[in-house]
């Protein structure tokens, strides 16, 4: 009997931020995933914000054609207090997004919340906590600038394990789909 061929797939997850921002890069097989590497792009030197959106495009593009990823997975802006904040890391992230979509890389969006519950079970963890999981999940040691790069790798590690829940193998079209499907769960 022939052994099926491995699943494969690259995952780079992005932190977007203007003055860091962190990303991680998975590489993912039957379901195992393993560390490529993690880091940060720093923009705190940029006091121009079109400068600052530039370097974003230029060093995403550059993972993207260094890594070759399957998917990117960008953490969402949160809404915060304050408004400029947001709309700057909406930027941020918007060309992060469209460095991914220019090499027609599919993008996927996760909440903070999401993230957090996803790599330690608590949607309230703190950085820190998210960092330790990942050090015992993926075997690495600390970096320099840990917590950035770790925000990043944990979007990736949300994505791999999204895709990887059984879920009966199901994709949903919509709302209305996943609703007429799941009844016993609708309260």
């Amino acid at each position: 009997m022939q052994k099926e061929p491995a699943k494969e797939r690259i995952i780079l997850g992005i932190d977007p931020g203007t003055v860091v921002l962190g990303y991680g890069i998975l590489k993912e097989v039957n379901k195992k995933i393993s560390l490529i590497t993690l880091g940060v792009i720093k923009m705190g030197h940029l006091d121009d914000h079109g400068l600052k959106l530039q370097r974003i495009f230029k060093k995403t593009s550059a993972l993207i054609a260094e890594y070759n990823p399957d998917c990117v997975a960008l953490e969402a802006p949160f809404y915060g207090k304050n408004i400029q904040v947001m709309l700057k890391l909406g930027r941020a992230q918007g060309v992060a997004m469209a460095a991914a979509l220019n090499a027609d890389i599919p993008i996927f969006e996760y909440s903070p919340r999401k993230i957090k519950q996803s790599v330690t079970g608590n949607g309230n963890a703190s950085k820190e906590q998210v960092a330790a999981m990942l050090q015992t999940l993926l075997s690495f040691k600390e970096t320099p600038e840990f917590l950035d790069a770790t925000d990043g790798l944990a979007v990736a590690v949300c994505h791999a394990f999204q895709q990887n829940q059984s879920t009966g193998g199901k994709n949903y079209s919509g709302w209305e789909a996943f609703v007429k499907d799941n009844q016993k769960r609708i309260r």
